[in-house]
């Protein structure tokens, strides 16, 4: 604790005497500082003790020495030494009655007792005071470096550092959720700041904010040393930090930052492990990846799992989808194995599971975005291909089927498409690629044309056959014409395109081509 004015009069070799202001003895004192300056405010900053003589006062005057105590109330001083026996051989009843009725604490200084001498026990005081602070600092963070090395998780470390500032702690992911608190309780109120925390992580680290009222103060730390955030630091307290709770907060933060950091080296390194174990699986050689994967991915291999394909044009994009699944997997406990290459991210998780569920919810808030902003489909942000279950036999044609449903996501501007979407649906919206009707305008051009010069309508007379499954009475009457008409149609068709009807290719070629010029087709 600093000094106070109690302290000050408890100090025996001062002799001070309280005249006003008794009841305001406990406010503490910044520092002692002797002034004759009729206004010594303009030098004054606030939490002094003020030593004066009355040299240049008319302390007799009630007028002037209420302007006077008042100004320095003001000013933000906790209290004033009179000196007797100097210029006053007693406090002038006008002082002490201006203290009163400011509330400003006067005290008496003897003859005997020199201002220096004050002084200098303000001094020792405050001295002694911030020898307390960093000593109790440097216990702390011996307190939670051996917390950090014990190996217990952050919620140990957490736990002893919310004891140091009498309040709670939490600690944030990347992506802004709650990975623990101390006490408990505090999860609950540490999850109302993820927005804070959010705009916190969008800033150059490091930064950090306040937040709250002055009953519940919340300073947000971020974690790291890069570019970006890997994490934030919460700390509740009923007050400001003081001395010893700032090195706390410090310490915790410098720990938590090396924690992170060594978590992402060991990130690397099972992304390298996870990296052959998909090129192992890829491969078709399921045993050899189990043994490698040994028990780090073991568990993901032994039930139904999703592949996943993510690609976007900013690079930060699947990082943060990453990130969000990789706190979905850690709270949950499941298994990740997750591929950066190059701007695309694999990642095989269980299916049904929460790192899913966690890329459905991101792909979601994207899209919902997306429209608010009506951006275009090729603005958006990350497009993501999921596979149907599969298991560690089947992956190379889950890989496949990522693709094909990350393909289809990015023609339609949707930001996530799963393989059963596909298998469910109908060929026909595929058709509206570009390609695809270039392919089929060239197929027909050449009936087209034959059909322009008024020689017969081969185009209606193809897609009626076909539509018919090539029955020619059936056909004849939807076109209303005789069969043998037909059938000569058909026959200048096969002359014409040089391919054979009796070649189910040719029908099916003819048919998507028929389909995808007929008319526009909504995706």
């Amino acid at each position: 604790m600093p000094p106070t004015l109690a302290s000050l009069v408890q100090h025996s070799a001062l002799k001070l005497t309280v005249r006003a202001g008794a009841d305001r003895l406990d406010a503490p004192v910044r520092w002692a500082h002797a002034s004759e300056l009729a206004d010594p405010v303009p030098y004054m900053e606030g939490g002094e003790l003020l030593l004066v003589t009355a040299t240049n006062l008319d302390a007799e005057n009630p007028e002037a020495m209420r302007r006077y105590v008042r100004r320095l109330a003001a000013a933000g001083v906790v209290g004033l030494g009179f000196a007797v026996g100097v210029n006053y051989d007693e406090v002038p009843q006008p002082l002490i009655d201006a203290a009163e009725e400011a509330g400003l604490p006067l005290l008496e200084v003897p003859r005997r007792t020199a201002f220096l001498a004050i002084v200098k026990a303000v001094s020792s005081a405050i001295a002694a005071d911030q020898y307390r602070a960093v000593t109790a600092g440097f216990e702390a963070q011996r307190d939670l470096t051996k917390a950090a090395l014990a190996g217990e998780g952050p919620g140990e470390l957490l736990s002893r550092l919310a004891a140091q500032v009498d309040g709670w702690a939490a600690l944030y992911d990347a992506s802004g959720a709650v990975v623990a608190a101390a006490p408990d309780w505090a999860a609950r109120r540490a999850a109302r700041l993820t927005a804070d925390v959010e705009r916190l992580r969008d800033r150059p680290v490091p930064a950090s904010v306040v937040v709250g009222d002055s009953d519940d103060r919340v300073e947000l730390q971020t974690l790291g040393t890069g570019r970006r955030a890997r994490g934030a630091l919460a700390v509740g307290t009923g007050s400001a930090l003081g001395t010893a709770e700032r090195y706390a907060v410090h310490s915790a933060v410098a720990l938590l930052t090396l924690t992170t950091a060594r978590s992402r080296a060991l990130q690397g390194a099972e992304q390298r492990l996870g990296a052959a174990v998909l090129r192992m699986l890829l491969a078709g050689q399921p045993d050899h990846a189990r043994a490698v994967a040994g028990d780090l991915y073991g568990g993901l291999l032994d039930a139904p799992f999703r592949l996943l394909i993510a690609e976007a044009s900013d690079p930060a994009t699947p990082v943060l989808l990453g990130e969000a699944m990789e706190s979905a997997a850690a709270r949950s406990g499941e298994a990740l194995l997750m591929v950066p290459e190059g701007e695309r991210l694999v990642v095989l998780a269980a299916d049904g599971g929460a790192a899913v569920a966690a890329c459905a919810a991101f792909a979601e808030a994207q899209e919902e975005r997306t429209s608010h902003d009506q951006a275009a489909p090729e603005d958006t942000e990350v497009v993501v291909g999921l596979s149907a279950p599969a298991g560690p036999t089947a992956v190379s044609a889950a890989y496949k089927q990522a693709e094909q449903a990350l393909s289809v996501a990015r023609r339609r501007g949707r930001a996530m498409v799963e393989h059963e979407e596909l298998a469910a649906g109908s060929v026909l919206p595929l058709l509206a690629d570009d390609a695809v009707r270039a392919f089929a305008d060239g197929m027909l051009r050449a009936l087209r044309e034959h059909d322009a010069k008024g020689r017969g309508d081969l185009v209606a007379s193809l897609r009626a056959w076909l539509s018919h499954h090539g029955q020619w009475d059936a056909a004849a009457a939807d076109l209303g014409v005789h069969r043998h008409t037909l059938r000569y149609r058909m026959r200048r068709v096969e002359e014409i395109l040089g391919r054979s009807l009796d070649d189910p290719d040719a029908r099916m070629e003819l048919w998507l081509a028929l389909k995808a010029t007929s008319s526009p087709t909504t995706p």
